[in-house]
């Protein structure tokens, strides 16, 4: 395969891993680098590197449109992304201690919980919760333009289980300075689930946190010398063109469906991650 052909075939995949990343607060990472590894190739370091590139340009592409739109809370973001960006500088020195192989299993295996836990709430979360005080101090709340009845509201809404969530982000940093993957799956769990945000909020949060994140531990790639500008080139431009796509969609879209989505697609692409890890062929 020449390298025209190449470009042409990144970009194309790409543009479908941001949308998905885009719909489901994913950051296109979790899908481009399981592609680049096995069908294209890529020695997963360098996959990696273009995936954070890329991941940067899905936070930049989506995230303006979703503020815009009232759905993502910043101050919630920027309050996260205080563990995110820790965690993110731990994950990328651990990188270059950790064999291939074990990054990918490790890699399959976020993404095998991150399926269950998504599928393991079929619902959204209430508007309403019990008052939090740590929440109500920081003021980590807000409203989202929601339908009912085919008319459009403002839901109120208020952050829980504080302590738990920003631990939680810790974690994701981590994972993403290691894999390269944004770790939207994990941050969109730890706001859905443990701090019982609206999921609409905690995927668009989610997409505005992962370029801020994919930044602190790309300057380490970058240094190291795992981002092939050719390689990054068509990636980022792929991704950044499917995120705009994809957040033109979000904002239609119902609830289950996005969980359905999520759910799906990294199940499948974390059984192949572990698959190829044990076997080798990473």
């Amino acid at each position: 395969m020449n390298v025209e052909s190449f470009s042409a075939l990144v970009f194309a995949t790409s543009i479908l891993a941001g949308i998905l990343g885009a719909l489901t607060g994913l950051g296109g990472g979790v899908v481009i680098v399981p592609v680049l590894v096995l069908i294209f190739k890529v020695d997963i370091r360098y996959a990696i590197g273009a995936s954070l590139v890329s991941v940067i340009a899905t936070s930049s592409g989506a995230a303006a449109a979703y503020v815009r739109e009232g759905l993502s809370n910043v101050r919630i973001g920027m309050f996260l992304e205080i563990a995110t960006t820790l965690g993110a500088l731990l994950g990328a020195y651990l990188t270059a201690k950790i064999p291939t192989h074990w990054i990918a299993i490790i890699f399959g295996f976020a993404l095998l919980y991150s399926a269950y836990s998504s599928y393991r709430q079929k619902g959204d979360n209430p508007a309403i919760a019990t008052p939090n005080p740590l929440a109500t101090r920081l003021e980590l709340h807000g409203t989202y333009p929601h339908e009912v009845d085919g008319r459009a509201v403002e839901e109120p809404y208020l952050a829980q289980n504080v302590p738990a969530g920003f631990g939680i982000m810790f974690g994701a940093g981590t994972l993403s300075g290691l894999l390269g993957i944004g770790s939207g799956a994990v941050k969109v769990l730890a706001m859905d689930q443990a701090m019982k945000l609206p999921f609409k909020v905690s995927t668009t949060t989610s997409n505005f946190m992962i370029g801020v994140t994919a930044a602190a531990s790309a300057g380490i790639y970058l240094a190291r010398g795992y981002i092939d500008p050719g390689l990054a080139l068509p990636v980022m431009l792929g991704v950044l063109g499917g995120s705009m796509i994809g957040s033109q969609l979000l904002v239609k879209a119902k609830v289950i469906t996005l969980k359905i989505l999520f759910g799906v697609v990294i199940l499948a692409l974390g059984v192949e991650m572990i698959y190829s890890g044990i076997t080798g062929r990473i």
